[in-house]
């Protein structure tokens, strides 16, 4: 077998960092400042391959973004468990290559190896996707994320007109409020076509585990349902294994229309270069990184696959016009009153809440009309 130029790379400064004993990383770190001799380093960490057609390859994408700026270099390491590993990798980027801004972007880092490298090395700038950095955590650490149930919510909208059977499909890693806010702004989408549309979710209990996502997916179809969407790693087995049985699809993280000519609708996307070049900017600019960034469709962090030719004008149509409200701040995604799949109220008739409001980040619970359990 082969080996990987890249994993190799890493196994090399990994092995080099472990030889030296480590270093006296606060002492040896002086830290990156604007107007400094010399590149701004800056490293981006993944837990999957670069390339798998999902959240990784969406973020490498932004990383891809940040290498054509000025005065920059990257680094980048693939395939980093949420294990002691990332940091490890962590420890070497900044130790071996002097990194002073670090992008570990895997939910799983940032609680506990995040916090503790930025306790660790107060000098280098930490930036987490997804995680919820709060005035208790450390100055020099953050998170961002992106309003990405706007799309998943107009994603709904197509679904809702495409379904005959009514029955649509969720395939899903882990229960967490990121993945069940995606859940429930698809299903609301879709109930606004039909409200007796109902949406299956199957969790697969990881990220990435390709056997049991093309198995939910199968079992999807078995139970007639026609059209699928997901929230995993790499929506890639999904996707396929869909097209295979003849369903409708729904992307998620970038653009899987390559994948299912025949039965991609539209999808939800991240743009992450927007915010990678932002923090970039602000950070060569001399200025202190936001410790908390979220922005959706209006900000440009969020964007919607193309329509797949079969998605009629009607569906077009009403996706269109909720999306231009929702750039506009004109539309709110989680309006009471909202039930959940127990039937317990969980929002109220005359409340809203807005994508700014925290209480969204930390949702527990499936809304009415999804068939599945937390």
């Amino acid at each position: 077998m082969a080996l990987d130029p890249l994993a190799s790379r890493n196994f090399s400064r990994r092995a080099l960092l472990g030889m030296t004993g480590g270093l006296a990383a606060a002492a040896l770190t002086p830290g990156w400042r604007a107007g400094a001799a010399g590149t701004l380093e800056i490293g981006f960490l993944y837990v999957g391959a670069r390339d798998d057609y999902g959240y990784n390859q969406a973020h490498a994408e932004g990383a891809a973004a940040v290498k054509k700026m000025p005065g920059v270099k990257v680094l980048e390491e693939e395939r980093i468990p949420e294990t002691v590993d990332v940091v490890k990798s962590m420890d070497s980027m900044i130790e071996l290559d002097d990194a002073a801004l670090l992008f570990p972007t895997s939910f799983g880092y940032y609680n506990p190896f995040v916090l503790q490298e930025a306790k660790k090395y107060p000098k280098v700038q930490f930036r987490h996707c997804g995680g919820l950095w709060t005035e208790k955590d450390p100055k020099n650490a953050g998170s961002y994320f992106g309003y990405i149930d706007e799309c998943q919510y107009l994603s709904g909208i197509v679904a809702g007109h495409m379904s005959e059977t009514k029955k649509l499909g969720f395939v899903a890693a882990k229960p967490i409020p990121q993945v069940l806010r995606n859940i429930n702004a698809f299903t609301l989408g879709a109930q606004r076509v039909d409200p007796k549309i109902t949406t299956t979710v199957i969790f697969t209990g990881d990220w990435s585990m390709p056997v049991k996502e093309a198995e939910a997916t199968n079992a999807l179809a078995d139970q007639g349902i026609d059209v699928v969407t997901c929230h995993v790693d790499s929506p890639k087995v999904t996707i396929q294994t869909a097209e295979g049985r003849g369903l409708y699809t729904c992307g998620y993280h970038v653009n899987q229309a390559p994948l299912a000519p025949k039965g991609y609708l539209t999808g939800a996307e991240w743009n992450w270069a927007t915010v990678y070049r932002n923090f970039v900017a602000e950070m060569q600019a001399g200025k202190p990184l936001p410790n908390f960034v979220r922005g959706g469709l209006r900000e440009g962090i969020v964007k919607t696959s193309p329509y797949g030719a079969m998605v009629p004008a009607a569906a077009r149509a009403e996706a269109d016009d909720v999306k231009a409200k929702l750039v506009a701040g004109e539309f709110v995604i989680f309006k009471g009153p909202v039930a959940d799949n127990n039937g317990k109220q969980v929002i109220a008739a005359g409340v809203d809440h807005g994508q700014t409001d925290l209480w969204l980040e930390k949702m527990d619970w499936l809304a009415a009309g999804v068939i599945g359990k937390t």
